[in-house]
């Protein structure tokens, strides 16, 4: 079963207070961006956000896993009904989750703009 647009929607509503939250459709899934880095990804109308230090830190060895989609590495599982905890949550990874500061794009572009 493919995520729902209306459910995106609420995932986006309950976020929209960290900051600017964008979704975009990869694969027939989602991928939703709080200020521009992908942090969540939405499947089957479910919320998962990968497994890394960061996230281990926060949610620790107890919190639930599954997998997005059959190939996928396994995942934590967030409860989006829960307002305040899935913005305290969010909020202190994407504070914690280092940005990548170039791509080769950016390089290019900033390049040309230098010349």
């Amino acid at each position: 079963m493919a995520t729902q647009a209306d459910y995106i929607e609420y995932i986006k509503d309950q976020l929209c207070s960290i900051g600017d939250i964008t979704a975009r459709k990869m694969f027939g899934e989602y991928m939703i961006y709080v200020n521009q880095v992908p942090l969540l990804l939405v499947c089957d109308n479910q919320v998962f956000v990968k497994i890394n230090e960061v996230t281990k830190e926060l949610l620790g060895e107890f919190a639930k896993t599954d997998f997005p989609y059959p190939t996928a590495k396994l995942h934590y599982v967030l409860n989006p009904d829960n307002r305040e905890e899935l913005l305290s949550l969010v909020d202190a990874i994407a504070t914690r989750t280092p940005q990548k500061v170039n791509n080769l794009k950016n390089e290019i572009t900033n390049r040309n703009i230098k010349e």
